[in-house]
């Protein structure tokens, strides 16, 4: 399984991710923040506080929101 091993926030809800095999690129997640762990990642502040989490390989917030590295992945090759 690909792992995010480094993210880095760019701009409003976009994160550049680099990943297990190398793989890198950016991923808008503005219209990914529904469903109620993610309503407070609404408040960019918020949002910001995210960080990698080496355990899940994924990117991950202290409200204990995260996403699947999976996904992630897949939206960076979409743009790569």
């Amino acid at each position: 399984m690909v792992k995010v091993v480094e993210a880095l926030h760019v701009n409003d809800y976009v994160i550049w991710l680099r990943f297990s095999d190398g793989t890198e690129g950016e991923v808008d997640l503005r219209d990914e923040l529904y469903g109620e762990v993610f309503e407070p990642l609404k408040d960019l502040d918020v949002f910001k506080t995210f960080f990698v989490n080496p355990e899940w390989g994924t990117i991950a917030w202290p409200n204990g929101a995260d996403l699947a590295p999976e996904f992630l992945y897949s939206a960076v090759a979409v743009h790569a």
